[in-house]
């Protein structure tokens, strides 16, 4: 069973950065993709970044060049760089992984908080 552990989260003032980190229980690159979605309060759940085993990235609209998606392979961890944080970045931001053939994984989900 993998197993998906986030941290990172917490409450930060609008302007600020946090880093979100997601360990894997298992070798990373062996994952076919990546990905950091989030849940705001009474909305769907929306995908924030994607890293793919090649390295290719993608984000949502509302965090380009903002946020920066990365993974350390020696390290099984996945990172989400997230700066000039908005307060409609308050959600709960969960990791999730893709296997190769096609079962999908989640963590328990970090808390970030933006206000004032």
């Amino acid at each position: 069973q993998v197993q998906l552990v986030e941290s990172g989260g917490g409450l930060v003032q609008p302007g600020g950065s946090l880093r979100l980190s997601c360990a894997a229980s298992r070798f990373i690159f062996s994952f076919y993709v990546m990905r950091w979605y989030r849940q705001a309060p009474g909305k769907q759940r929306e995908l924030v970044a994607a890293v793919t085993a090649g390295g290719s990235t993608n984000y949502a609209d509302s965090v380009k060049g903002r946020f920066t998606i990365s993974r350390d392979n020696a390290k099984n961890t996945v990172f989400l760089q997230m700066n000039s944080l908005k307060p409609e970045a308050t959600a709960v931001y969960y990791c999730n992984a893709t296997d190769m053939d096609g079962t999908d994984y989640w963590g328990q989900g970090t808390q970030v908080t933006v206000s004032a």
